[in-house]
Order: structure tokens, then C-alpha cells, then sequence
């Protein structure tokens, strides 16, 4: 998924990993290299600053007014697909809105409440008048001086390519490779829910996967992983990797749809924010579109600058997309990506930040400000802590816009239901 060039970007993507290789299912060997690094993880702990509070509990005098942009029907479908996701946890699973907790079958009930009551399409003042007699209401603390939360934006990338490579499809799209091996580290302790150590195996020691200069530039993986489709555009590829998903069209009709996979575990470095402190990109016009501008007029720079980058995605092939961190389909101006270990997913959440406006020729006129119901779905290697949250604009020219220009401030909430005693 797209975010900011300028702080961080939003992939490598972390996914419900289907090959996760857990500590039950590795050899004795790994079991004790991976409680040596636990060890040290757990030490490392010890040090650590206390965590900081992420939401807010609102009285009802504080909550927002309500108000939604868009029209219900994309509400309704981004609420079906969180339903799904509940569906197949346990219904005593527990989600924290900071202090309290609530179970995945309350979570389901919040959903199913909400999408029932916008069904009968209530007035705005109606609306606010359900929401403060039936919900809770939280707001992010968000970062920096204002408090508020950076929105960023994400999108679905189409591309052309080959099945077969020729001179000029030489730019393949990697599935995951058979030596790379992620360790789930909640299997030695809750405290470590989400976290994962990924590597491969040298020897007798697991060591840090290959970077994306030894991938691209020295081959390190020729025929060590399946390739999925070939592109001509090395660029379009590091773009490809940061949306996380993209539908690919072949030379021969067909249309592929391909998905975040897993990462090489390395952390994400901003290209953007390279070529600002390089005095190659003013701040100030920084964005996706500007980048692969000056990639394109500067091609003996490209690699370099790709390659500042050490972080790389594998991807599978999926039957629908794009798919998420809860691997349900992402829904157009619905879906968010939020930091899966401080927000619950899915929560019902509500935005206010400013959208593009763009003209005919696809130029930005004016920003504007919206507010909307939104779920969060997704998540992002640099969506990281209260302050950061990303949207999924879809596919076409205004969302190619909005995602490559997007950074604005606003606020986010997270609603659930109360308790049938009213708490």
C-alpha cells in the first residue's frame, strides 16, 4: 500500500502470513535459535519506555458530528467483509480499545448494529442521536503538536506484463522463496502477538534474509523462487511492492491478481525522503508522481536510490483483490490501514482529514475537507503508531492522484457497541 515518500511508505505490508513456519513446526535447531533470540528480544524489553496511551475515551458531549460523504453502499460492503474475518476467529477472541476489551462476538454484534441501522438510511441527526444512545466512542491521540493523525493513501496499480520473458520483460515478480523462513514469536509469548523474526537458515544459525540489492542487482535469488509475471519497468515494480497488491494484464488477455505475500524482513527505507535530504525534491512537492519523475530522467541513478531501500515483497496469486491485512477484499474509500498492534481490527472508525479535488487532466485544483465511516482492514510496514492511518482510494486515475499526493491531518475515531448494561 502507498504512503508517504516523505516520512516512510506504507509496505513492506505484513499479512496474516498463510507459510508462516512456527516454532512447533520448525526443527529443534531453529526451536533454540529462536529462544536465544526471544532472550534477547525480552531483555531488550526490559529497557524499553512504557507504552503510551493510543485512544482517548470521548463523553458523549465530545463526540464528533457525524457525517458522511459517500453514499452507504461501500459502507455496507466494507462491514460485510469484517464480518466475514469474524466469522473465522474464535468468538471469544478479545479486541482492546485501550483499557476495555471486548470479544470477537461483540465485535461482530457492533457490526451488524451499525449496518443495520444505516440500512434504513436515518437522517444526520438521527444518526448522531444513535450513535451517542448505542456506541462508545474513542479518539486516536495521534502525534506531534496538533495531536492529530497523518492520512496517507494507497492504491490498486494496474500493469502489463509477460508469462514469458523476452528483451524487453526482464523485471520479474517474485512469489515467496522456498529458503525463507519467518519464526512467529507469539508462540513463545502473547506479549509478542504479531511480531515475527524472518531469515534463512546458514548452517546451523538463521541470519538476516538478502537485501534488495543482492535480490535486483546480484541475482541472489535466480531460481530459488517462482516468478509470477515478468514487467519491463523495474520502477513499476518497487511501486508495485509499496501498494502491496495490483492487478497485472498479460500479453495474452489474462489478468492476474497478485497480493502481498511476505517480506525479506528487512525495515522499510523512504526513497522520498532520501531524495529531500539529497536537495533532489523539494519537500514541498514531494509525491509518488514527482519520484517516478526523477527516476525516469535520472535512470543512472535509479538503482541506487531503489536500492537505499533493503526491504522487498514477495507476492502470491489471488482469485479477487485486493486483499488486506485481514485477507478480506479492500473496499474504495472504506478500507484504512491503521497499526495492527496498538487499533483493533476490524473496528468501525471514523474519519476527518481533506480529499483532492482534480480537474479533467487529472491536476489537483483544490483540497477539500470529508468525513466517513470507514473500517480498519489493512495494515503497513511504516503505518506505525497512533498518529498515522492510510486509505484505500481503489483503482483509476483519482485514486493514482490521490494516493501519490495525500498527506493530510485530521482525526480518527474507533466505535463499538455498548453493553447491554449501557457500559
Amino acid at each position: 500500500m502507498f504512503t508517504t515518500y516523505v516520512l516512510s511508505n506504507k509496505h513492506c505490508r505484513p499479512g496474516p502470513d498463510r507459510n508462516s513456519i512456527t516454532v512447533r513446526s520448525v526443527s529443534k535447531r531453529l526451536a533454540r535459535i529462536a529462544a536465544c533470540l526471544i532472550a534477547f528480544a525480552v531483555w531488550l524489553s526490559g529497557c524499553a519506555a512504557p507504552e503510551k496511551q493510543t485512544l482517548l475515551t470521548l463523553s458523549t458531549a465530545r463526540y464528533p458530528d457525524f457525517k458522511d460523504d459517500m453514499q452507504y453502499d461501500g459502507l455496507e460492503h466494507s462491514i460485510r467483509q469484517s464480518l466475514s474475518y469474524l466469522q473465522r476467529v474464535p468468538p471469544e477472541r478479545e479486541f482492546h480499545f485501550e483499557d476495555n476489551r471486548y470479544s470477537a462476538a461483540h465485535m461482530t454484534r457492533s457490526l451488524e448494529s451499525f449496518l443495520a441501522y444505516i440500512q434504513t438510511q436515518p437522517s444526520q441527526s438521527d444518526l448522531n442521536r444513535y450513535i451517542r444512545n448505542h456506541y462508545h466512542v474513542y479518539r486516536s491521540v495521534g502525534s506531534g503538536p496538533d495531536n492529530n493523525v497523518l492520512f496517507t493513501g494507497y492504491y490498486e496499480p494496474f500493469l502489463t506484463a509477460r508469462r514469458i520473458p523476452n528483451s524487453r520483460y526482464r523485471v520479474p515478480i517474485l512469489g515467496r522463496p522456498d529458503d525463507l523462513v519467518t519464526v512467529d514469536l507469539a508462540a513463545f509469548s502473547s506479549k509478542y502477538q504479531g511480531e515475527k523474526l524472518t531469515g534463512r537458515l546458514a548452517g546451523r544459525t538463521i541470519v538476516p534474509y538478502f537485501e534488495r540489492k543482492d535480490i535486483e542487482g546480484e541475482g541472489a535469488l535466480n531460481g530459488m523462487a517462482p516468478v509470477l509475471a515478468w514487467l519491463e519497468d523495474p520502477v513499476d515494480l518497487f511501486f508495485l511492492q509499496i501498494q502491496g497488491s495490483g492487478r497485472v494484464y498479460l500479453d495474452n488477455g489474462d489478468a492476474l491478481n497478485v497480493h502481498y505475500d511476505s517480506t525479506n524482513g528487512h525495515p522499510y527505507r523512504s526513497i522520498g525522503r532520501l531524495l529531500i535530504d539529497k536537495g533532489k525534491i523539494p519537500l514541498s512537492e514531494m509525491s509518488m508522481q514527482r519520484i517516478r519523475s526523477y527516476l525516469a530522467a535520472h535512470p543512472e541513478q535509479a538503482r541506487d536510490i531503489m536500492d537505499y531501500n533493503p526491504s522487498y515483497v514477495f507476492f502470491r496469486l489471488e482469485e479477487d483483490g485486493p486483499l488486506g491485512y485481514l485477507n478480506v477484499k479492500l473496499t474504495p474509500g472504506r478500507s484504512i490501514a491503521l497499526d495492527f498492534r496498538l487499533f483493533p481490527m476490524p473496528a468501525l472508525s471514523y474519519i476527518e482529514t481533506a480529499k483532492p479535488i482534480i480537474d479533467g487532466n487529472g491536476e489537483i485544483t483544490r483540497w477539500e475537507n470529508f468525513s466517513r465511516f470507514v473500517v480498519s482492514q489493512d495494515t503497513g510496514g511504516a503505518i506505525r503508531g497512533p498518529g498515522r492511518a492510510d486509505i484505500f482510494w481503489g483503482n483509476g486515475p483519482y485514486a493514482e492522484v490521490a494516493a501519490g499526493h495525500m498527506r493530510q491531518r485530521g482525526n480518527l475515531y474507533l466505535m463499538i457497541l455498548k453493553s447491554e448494561d449501557g457500559r
